[in-house]
């Protein structure tokens, strides 16, 4: 819980309380689920019953999934974040260690004077 007070940033705290807001919204949407109920006991007993048995039970499925979908979508672009910082600080601690081989695509030019065409080429004029 330390990470909720992180000013920098660095550590995210949704992973730690995701599973404590879907716990909420489990709670939520029950007390939801048993007020619509009442409610509609109080308008219409053939109401009441068609929200107990029908409408109630659908409708919490339908938004606990969405709330589901929502935290896993944001659970998923986290921990993407999470693993591409550390391939990059992977890379940069390898590429650190390692200086490119002459000749190889990616050490430029060797040996080659005057003005570079694309890709490295003399330019031809």
């Amino acid at each position: 819980m330390l990470s909720l007070f992180d000013l920098t940033f660095k550590k995210f705290v949704t992973p730690t309380v995701a599973k404590i807001v879907y716990i909420l919204a489990m709670i939520f949407i029950a007390v939801s689920y048993i007020g619509f109920t009442v409610a509609a006991f109080n308008v219409d007993s053939a109401l009441g019953v068609l929200v107990l048995l029908v409408l109630g039970p659908l409708g919490s499925l339908l938004y606990l999934c969405l709330f589901r979908v929502v935290l896993e979508s944001l659970l998923s672009m986290i921990l993407t974040a999470q693993n591409t910082a550390e391939l990059v600080r992977l890379q940069q601690a390898s590429s650190s260690q390692t200086q490119p081989v002459p000749g190889s695509p990616f050490s430029g030019p060797q040996g080659q004077q005057g003005p570079q065409g694309p890709y490295g080429y003399p330019n031809q004029q």
